[in-house]
């Protein structure tokens, strides 16, 4: 004699209606993400001519020659190698920067505290084009006066990306700071540590997961900037986001080279995103939980 056994939904489990509409939508949004992955790749994997024609969903004939053609199209290697050294310089200052402030903000109290923490916030509230002319015409009477080259250089685009990506970063890391217990400052100075020594053994590795997600806005912040990057830079010290626009000629268009160079470039920032994805996960949400 069989018997059926019949499993009863849990009086808090949530309706098949609503399972099912989840279901779809995040089926659509999935397809909303991937199909222009899909199209970036199929085209960067098709001659000029396919690419130029009437696209087609499924490719007539593959080749990696446009993977190979980037590096000579357009000088690709020196523009990621500025993008690198930028964002990268951009972040590991934002980031030192960011810690001692938001440390000193954090554990201590003088004058203007509030006022401090104000300003850097509302400095947010401005789209950056606003500072375009202004820093433009800063570096430009720098250089006449004092001979130091900021327009046009590495480290001129540096201090740009300073102003966007430091005060966020600082707000950041003042939240983090303040959710990180003062007990632990006051047992490393009792066991002899200074503040810089409580700050470096045993606050920042409390706060690695802040400070991992400070270092990747600012590096994302650096790496895929246009506006900037277009006006303070020359051919000697242009970034990728602007080197890509070569590809572009007066007589054609190469689109599938565009797309190749565009995933080549993606490849590291998306592999280092992967990576400190827990980070960064853990970063952004402590403040809310802890």
């Amino acid at each position: 004699m069989s018997s059926t056994v019949t499993r009863s939904r849990s009086p808090m489990a949530p309706p098949r209606s609503f399972l099912w509409s989840r279901r779809i939508f995040l089926t659509l949004l999935t397809g909303f993400v991937l199909v222009p992955v899909y199209v970036m790749v199929s085209s960067s994997l098709k001659p000029l001519a396919d690419v130029s024609g009437k696209f087609r969903w499924i490719p007539s004939g593959l080749t990696i020659r446009p993977y190979i053609d980037i590096w000579s199209t357009v000088p690709l290697a020196k523009y990621f190698m500025n993008s690198l050294i930028v964002a990268g310089a951009a972040t590991v200052c934002s980031v030192v920067i960011a810690v001692f402030s938001a440390y000193a903000v954090s554990r201590y109290s003088f004058r203007g505290k509030r006022v401090f923490t104000v300003t850097v916030l509302s400095t947010q509230m401005f789209p950056g084009i606003l500072f375009l002319l202004p820093l433009f015409l800063l570096y430009v009477n720098i250089g006449n006066a004092t001979g130091i080259a900021l327009f046009g250089s590495r480290g001129g685009l540096i201090l740009t990306y300073l102003t966007f990506s430091l005060p966020f970063s600082i707000w950041m890391l003042i939240g983090y700071f303040d959710s990180v217990p003062r007990d632990l400052d006051e047992a490393a100075l009792v066991d002899g540590c200074g503040p810089l020594g409580a700050l470096f053994r045993v606050v920042v590795p409390a706060a690695i997961p802040g400070i991992v997600a400070v270092a990747v806005y600012a590096f994302m912040t650096a790496w895929g900037e246009v506006l900037f990057a277009s006006v303070m830079t020359n051919d000697a010290t242009r970034t990728l986001a602007v080197g890509l626009q070569g590809y572009s000629t007066l007589n054609d268009v190469y689109w599938n080279q565009i797309m190749a160079a565009s995933l080549v470039v993606s490849v590291p920032v998306v592999a280092g995103f992967l990576l400190l994805q827990r980070y960064l996960v853990a970063g952004l949400t402590a403040g809310a939980v802890k």
